[in-house]
């Protein structure tokens, strides 16, 4: 099952997607409310009535009415957290080598991740981007996971249960707001806080189980075998599978869950495939080309994403009409002799 958020006029709602088309769900059972967030905090029985609902119509057997004018949103508008892994070892060895580092050993030994603003999930469509932004514009290519159910202190073998669904996401990162802040030891922040793209639709484990595979030696929980792209502006730039996680969203959910709540709505990154930001291309084009030219995103750009089973998310990279720089506001002191 597909679900996907989108809006009509100023009012957000809550639909299928099938083959190509949108329908409403609380238009087909009253009883299935007309909002994401609201449908999640329900629980499996409300789940349970829309897959029927989804099949129903797939079959024939209800014939419902299409949406045909609306606005796509996140799948989950309003998220209540975002977290973001760092699942891929391939990535995190990349883009260390690429510093002249060696790989760091504690990633095999647990899953991290951060929180960033997950007021800031927005789904397909124009990214506003302000100045400094601009100052090594960088996507990321990533799978997110979807919260279903709540739960606390949550076992890597029981938390594939509470995963509601799958979506594409595009972890937007200005990099040199990024790579300043983490001199401090603390972020990222500010690199990260503008823009979290997740989309075009949510969907349901059931959806992908032809794809499943084995986590890597040593893991635990599910896996798909999900081919990822990214595009800029036709441009192929970047191509990984899921498959490729060494973390799995069910350890890493294990880690989340550890002595708080995790929350139906909550939206958690698994972090960029290996070859899924300019930052490890570019980085990676220089040690093997000191002559090579970096790429980053720039007004104007068109990024997008495919992953089989999750469909297609583009965005346009966009620049906010002002000169207001917080780079600018940077204090700079004169060290005495």
């Amino acid at each position: 099952m597909k679900l996907v958020s989108y809006k009509t006029e100023e009012d957000e709602h809550l639909g299928l997607y099938i083959n190509g088309h949108i329908y409403n769900l609380n238009a087909c059972d009253k009883f299935i409310p007309d909002n994401m967030n609201a449908f999640l905090q329900e629980g499996e029985q409300t789940m349970t009535r829309a897959k029927k609902i989804d099949s129903e119509i797939k079959s024939g057997k209800y014939q419902a009415k299409e949406e045909l004018f609306f606005e796509l949103l996140a799948p989950v508008p309003h998220p209540t957290s975002c977290r973001d892994g760092y699942a891929f070892r391939q990535h995190v060895a990349s883009a260390r080598r690429n510093r002249h580092l060696e790989m760091i050993p504690e990633f095999d030994q647990y899953p991290i991740f951060y929180f960033t603003n997950h007021n800031a999930i927005q789904g397909p469509g124009e990214i506003q981007c302000m100045p400094d932004h601009f100052q090594k514009l960088d996507f990321e290519l990533e799978v997110a996971a979807v919260i279903g159910t709540k739960g606390r202190n949550i076992s890597a073998s029981e938390a594939d249960k509470y995963i509601a669904g799958y979506t594409i996401m595009n972890d937007m990162s200005a990099r040199t707001l990024q790579m300043e802040e983490m001199l401090l030891s603390l972020g990222p922040a500010k690199g990260k806080d503008f823009s979290t793209v997740i989309g075009p639709w949510l969907v349901t484990p059931d959806e992908l189980a032809s794809y499943r595979v084995a986590p890597k030696p040593g893991h635990i929980g599910n896996n798909y075998n999900l081919e990822m792209k990214c595009w800029v502006n036709n441009v192929l730039v970047s191509s990984g599978s899921m498959a490729d996680m060494d973390w799995t969203f069910a350890e890493i959910i294990e880690r989340c869950a550890y002595g708080t709540d995790i929350l139906p709505g909550d939206v958690i990154g698994s972090g960029t495939v290996g070859t899924g930001c300019f930052l490890e291309l570019n980085g990676t084009g220089l040690l093997g080309d000191p002559q090579y030219t970096p790429q980053w995103l720039q007004p104007n750009d068109v990024v997008e994403m495919a992953i089989t089973g999750l469909g297609h998310l583009s965005s346009t990279i966009r620049k906010v009409d002002t000169d207001l720089s917080i780079l600018a506001l940077k204090k700079h002191h004169k060290v005495n002799a």
